[in-house]
């Protein structure tokens, strides 16, 4: 058990320093070859800066996971899912492919995952009155799953820092439910990620030198769907505990910040007639953004909802509330959040 523990630990080690060391290059090579994010209207940032960062978490993550996996057999699948988004991100990063072209990749990499990795949502556990799903159901809403995760995390990716620290909050909390029911593999999974965006933020935060791309925040999202289904699937049980029906809303809480802003945009944009996948600077972030808070503070607020959603989750678990109940209350208390820096806004503005 010792080992095993240690392997999570050097996991976490490697990822970092493979990272840490890998973007310093990356960032010279791009530099050098002019790869870079161009400052635009849309953009919060003034310079030009390097996107190749998620080639370096994804190297971290991979050979970490090389390295320290005792049962490669039981993760391989789902480690072609994220080699399969990773090349998806990096096209994309080198040479801009549609959105439908990626939206195909991340649905190949689903079926990989669902059909080879064996890993789906085959339950609801009572939320919205559902339970089991039948087979259909299940590879349909799986699909949806990870599409909404990477996607979420991609449009949260704004501003320096901002996507790779809910990122970490993200993994390592993901980490610590997966050592807490006995999922070794997973842990190692999700500590690996945690790792690589310790290295990535070094170089991320503001003033960044380097961004993640595409292809970082849909390696980021792909992992961290993985680790939200297998969440969803097993929720919290060992020895000790016996609570299979809280995953969904485990997962959905530390995935909170970027769903439920992804999610506000979409029905905004849906309810004024705009394109609801087009891009724009109507994410929270920018609004704070606008307010003249600045990326790092912005980041550090949003840092904090984040972590503040953890513990009121936590609460609702302790007081048994229903699951419908308490992700209502989730969603409730996220948009009056929401609606802070766009109150603040409008009053600005007047």
């Amino acid at each position: 058990m010792i080992i095993t523990y240690l392997n999570i630990f050097y996991s976490f080690i490697s990822a970092l320093l493979i990272c840490y060391i890998a973007i310093p290059k990356l960032i010279y090579f791009a530099l050098k070859l002019k790869l870079l994010d161009t400052a635009g209207d849309r953009s919060s940032h003034k310079v030009s800066t390097p996107f190749f960062g998620g080639i370096a978490i994804f190297t971290g993550v991979i050979c970490s996971l090389l390295f320290w996996s005792d049962n490669f057999e039981n993760i391989q699948f789902i480690l072609v899912s994220i080699l399969i988004v990773f090349i998806v991100g990096l096209i994309d990063d080198l040479r801009a492919i549609s959105a439908f072209k990626k939206l195909i990749g991340q649905i190949l990499a689903t079926l990989v995952l669902i059909f080879l990795g064996d890993l789906q949502i085959d339950s609801m556990h009572g939320v919205l009155g559902v339970h089991d799903l039948p087979i259909w159901a299940s590879v349909s809403f799986t699909i949806f799953v990870v599409i909404v995760i990477i996607n979420g995390f991609n449009l949260i990716d704004g501003i320096d820092g901002l996507a790779g620290g809910l990122g970490l909050i993200s993994s390592l909390s993901f980490g610590v439910i997966a050592i807490i029911i006995g999922q070794v593999d997973i842990a190692l999974i999700a500590f690996s990620l945690s790792g690589a965006l310790v290295g990535f933020l070094r170089f991320n935060i503001f003033p960044a030198r380097i961004f993640m791309g595409d292809t970082g925040s849909l390696v980021v999202g792909m992992i961290l769907s993985v680790l939200a289904i297998n969440c969803i699937k097993y929720g919290l049980v060992n020895e000790n505990y016996s609570l299979p029906q809280i995953g969904p809303l485990l997962a959905i809480s530390l995935l909170a910040v970027p769903l439920f802003d992804s999610l506000r945009v979409f029905i905004v944009r849906a309810i004024n007639g705009n394109g609801t996948l087009t891009a724009a600077r109507d994410h929270v972030h920018h609004a704070f953004i606008d307010l003249g808070v600045g990326h790092k503070y912005t980041s550090l607020i949003l840092f904090s909802v984040s972590a503040i959603i953890i513990v009121l989750t936590y609460l609702l678990i302790k007081l048994n509330i229903n699951i419908n109940i308490s992700i209502a209350v989730l969603a409730v208390f996220s948009y009056a959040l929401w609606l802070i820096p766009y109150y603040m806004l409008k009053s600005k503005s007047k």
